[in-house]
């Protein structure tokens, strides 16, 4: 028989992920108390199931195919990657899945754990279900937070509820390497983990049912295709995954248009959707779980918009991160979190009225204009802001500058380097909407871009930004000379 006690917080944060982590911490250095209820590990996807264990999975490949570029360096590259290594490698950056640190660190920040299952049950009140065996009644004093992340969408394919697969989750907690490895998926996930396990050794197929990368530039997403390719992955688009069948030695069966592929292990990449179910939400009057995907409508502050709120003295609910299915990216979830941690504060002590203004501290604005991206293969993408095909669909006056990146410093990186560049040009405001850049190495050209488009940077003020010699960035004076200054 579990026991119930009571407890009274300022806030209660649903969710110990990155996202849940923040919000507490902001609002615990504004003075208000924080709880946060977690049922699985404090850090959350991100740090055991997703970004720090995929990049660890992807690094060794990066590394050795950059070293074998270089002369010099090449002669002196004799062996392969060492799978089991490199999986190793994997477990210490994700602290062998234990959460220790992580635990400490909320301790240290003054912000309580419960280890449990939170469910609202009325406005400012949750009930944890806790995995020691007991029940915890929670009371809020200014705000319930929903941080719960977001969960794998599982595609309706003949066959695959019976068929072991992985999902991302599995894919980057893998102990060993599969011999004959098929994704089904040709987003980021999709790709990323294909190219890891082919240079780990997997034989892998990767099938998607349109274009790869669908959602960036096609110039950049064809660099992306040549580089799995030349790893040796098979690539089927425009494919569509019509049964799903297990054999009797443990192998699987994917029957595609016209052709079928056999694999010991498939994975599942085919997006992720708000965690939003069991959470109680019916309770205060929403039905986001009924939703297809599952969605809140929020505020600029996270502040979800519906019945639970509509006393506007002291409105209580938010989401923020996966949960709030606007950007599903963890450092956008992070920024979504400080900013709603510092409304609720603002809110809680009178300095907040209303909806935040666009660009104040408690606004998530960059959501809708600077949400910036990497997909970490080898050769990388990373973009931020609008693409040129969005912006002439929204009927908007710009122009794109795009480009090969052979500069001094690509040739520096690489004799054989190839890289594609565009940015969108406003040309009613002369400043930048939208940047993409596709090559090795080009992710740490994003944060230039982020700061240009964020900051509106007028072009003639940009064009006195000097790029360092010889580097990858004298690309932005390739793209600047082309666009005519």
């Amino acid at each position: 028989m579990t026991a119930e006690s009571s407890r009274e917080y300022d806030v209660i944060v649903i969710g110990a992920g990155a996202v849940g982590e923040n919000v507490a911490d902001r609002v615990v250095r504004g003075g208000l108390s924080a709880v946060i209820v977690e049922s699985e590990l404090v850090g959350g996807e991100c740090s055991y199931w997703a970004c720090i264990p995929s990049k660890a999975l992807l690094r060794p490949g990066s590394v050795l195919h950059a070293a074998q570029g270089i002369p010099g360096a090449t002669e002196a590259i004799t062996g392969t990657i060492d799978a089991e290594a490199a999986l190793k490698h994997r477990d210490w950056f994700t602290n062998n899945w234990q959460d220790g640190s992580q635990v400490e660190w909320l301790d240290s920040a003054g912000i309580d754990l419960i280890r449990g299952r939170g469910r609202i049950t009325g406005p400012r009140e949750v009930h944890a279900e806790g995995l020691d065996g007991n029940g915890y009644v929670l009371k809020a004093r200014h705000a319930v937070v929903v941080a719960t992340g977001s969960k794998p969408t599982v595609p309706e394919i003949e066959g695959l509820a019976d068929v072991p697969f992985w999902t991302t989750r599995e894919a980057t907690a893998a102990k060993e390497v599969p011999n004959r490895f098929a994704v089904l998926g040709g987003g980021v996930a999709g790709v990323e983990l294909a190219q890891a396990f082919a240079r780990l050794g997997s034989s892998v197929t990767l099938v998607a049912r349109g274009r790869l990368l669908s959602s960036y530039a096609e110039e950049a997403a064809d660099l992306v295709l040549a580089g799995l390719r030349a790893d040796g992955v098979a690539v089927h688009l425009h494919t569509d995954v019509h049964k799903v069948e297990k054999n009797d030695d443990g192998s699987v069966t994917v029957a595609l248009d016209g052709t079928t592929l056999v694999a010991d292990q498939l994975l599942v990449a085919s997006g992720r959707h708000p965690a939003l179910a069991d959470l109680g939400l019916e309770s205060v009057g929403l039905e986001a779980h009924n939703s297809k995907p599952p969605r809140l409508t929020t505020d600029a502050s996270g502040l979800v918009e519906g019945p639970s709120n509509d006393d506007s003295h002291s409105p209580w609910l938010y989401v923020a991160g996966d949960a709030a299915g606007k950007v599903l990216l963890t450092h956008q979830g992070k920024y979504e979190a400080r900013a709603t941690g510092d409304a609720i504060v603002a809110r809680a002590k009178g300095g907040l009225k209303g909806s935040p203004r666009p660009w104040s501290a408690w606004a998530h604005t960059a959501n809708d204009h600077a949400v910036p991206s990497v997909v970490f293969t080898d050769p990388e993408v990373a973009s931020v802001g609008q693409g040129l095909e969005q912006a002439l669909l929204q009927g908007k006056n710009v122009t794109g500058v795009e480009l090969p990146i052979n500069v001094s410093g690509s040739q520096l990186y690489s004799p054989d380097y190839k890289g594609w560049a565009q940015i969108v040009v406003d040309e009613d405001r002369k400043v930048i909407l939208g940047a993409t850049f596709a090559g090795p190495g080009v992710s740490e050209l994003l944060h230039s871009a982020t700061i240009a488009i964020v900051g509106e940077v007028p072009l003639d003020r940009l064009w006195h930004a000097v790029p360092s010699y010889p580097t990858i960035s004298e690309v932005w004076l390739r793209l600047l000379e082309k666009y005519g200054l």
